[in-house]
């Protein structure tokens, strides 16, 4: 839910009730991945999605459902060989949603407004709920933060906030969201419990050294879906804010010095589309050697295996070199900055999901590569067969 917080911020200012449906689990070949949430309000305003459409319906009204009556439920479904087309994911997958009323009178709302605000805010937070366990205690939640504090109970054993809380830093400290199960007690033995953490952290970061043309669409690309951009060029002529309106940030530095004095980490991408030796080399020199999640270079082939060779004579290893996405960019046949980009972004994302980049016409591999197909576990409350 926190996937629509800036939203749900502005109801809970509102003062309005509304209801809360959350993707908890899925198997096989579902649309929206845990923590995709559908909302709506007491006036039927809805917003979000958890299906991409095939069962926004049938959670449109338990959310309304549970509205009046605000009692928390969870609701299974699936595919049915007999009845493809009835409410149901038509693509073979199984998505569990939990489905929590958050009304002025509801005891966990000041928690859920807390989290909320603070994901609005782009804070570093983690939301966690129980989805499985007993019914008394489903929908509970507890907010976390980074230094371990939190905020909110979740009933039961007094020493379930505090496993709870851990597991959710965790899991905030990797910005995952991810289901874990304790025991009702805290411990790791007693009667399973499941709880949904849903992570809020900053956007990660995509960093494109070279202010040029095939920049500014990959700006735009970059924004689109979802990073933080900064472009840095050492040329102040080229490297401005009007070249780059979309960019987050644009910065006047040698790429190399830069690289060394900003953050980066596990989620960060470094495409390098500075195409001159005296920027490429020093500043891949530091990147193939920092834990970023993708490093990119352009260039043709003939200047790839020149720069390969420059950076081997600065000691840059054959492993480290097996880093470097270079030339940039799957192979779509681009020509123009706009389809350059798209091959670019498209190689980010095949390599952050695990794609293999080829058409899927044809091919046998799963269509999502994050969750396993065997991941899915039943769940225990309000679980029908509604397809």
């Amino acid at each position: 839910m926190l996937d629509i917080a800036e939203e749900l911020t502005r109801w809970v200012e509102q003062g309005r009730d509304f209801a809360v449906a959350t993707v908890v689990a899925v198997g096989g070949s579902a649309p929206r991945l845990p923590g995709a949430a559908l909302a709506v309000d007491s006036e039927g305003t809805a917003i979000g999605s958890v299906s991409g459409g095939c069962v926004e319906g049938a959670v449109y009204e338990l959310c309304v459902q549970a509205l009046l009556d605000g009692v928390t439920v969870l609701e299974r479904f699936g595919y049915d060989d007999e009845d493809a087309f009835a409410v149901g994911l038509t693509c073979g997958g199984v998505i569990d949603i939990l489905v929590t009323p958050v009304r002025a009178v509801s005891a966990g709302r000041q928690v859920y407004a807390a989290a909320l605000a603070g994901a609005a805010r782009g804070e570093t937070t983690a939301l966690a709920r129980v989805t499985e366990g007993p019914a008394e205690l489903l929908g509970r939640a507890l907010l976390v933060r980074p230094d371990g504090s939190y905020e909110g109970r979740l009933g039961g054993h007094p020493e379930l906030d505090r496993t709870a809380a851990g597991e959710a830093r965790a899991l905030l400290d990797a910005g995952r969201t991810a289901t874990v199960v304790v025991g009702e007690d805290g411990s790791r033995c007693g009667r399973p419990l499941t709880l949904l953490v849903e992570s809020s952290v900053p956007p990660p970061r995509m960093i494109v050294f070279g202010a040029i043309d095939f920049a500014s669409a990959l700006v735009r690309a970059g924004k689109f879906l979802g990073y933080h951009v900064t472009v840095c060029d050492a040329r102040p002529v080229f490297a401005t804010a009007a070249r780059f309106p979309d960019a987050d940030e644009v910065v006047v530095a040698w790429p190399h010095r830069y690289l060394e004095s900003t953050r980066v980490d596990g989620r960060t991408v470094l495409c390098v589309l500075t195409h001159d030796a005296k920027f490429d080399v020093p500043l891949l020199e530091r990147a193939l050697r920092l834990p970023v999640a993708f490093v990119g270079a352009m260039g043709s082939r003939r200047t790839h295996e020149t720069r390969n060779a420059r950076l081997r004579e600065v000691g840059v290893t054959e492993l480290e070199l097996a880093r470097l996405h270079s030339p940039i960019g799957l192979d779509l046949g681009a020509r123009t900055p706009e389809e350059t980009a798209l091959s670019i972004v498209a190689e980010v994302v095949a390599s952050r999901r695990g794609g293999t980049g080829l058409p899927l016409t044809g091919t046998h591999t799963p269509i999502h590569h994050d969750v396993p197909a065997d991941s899915h576990r039943p769940a225990t409350r309000r679980i029908g067969s509604v397809a």
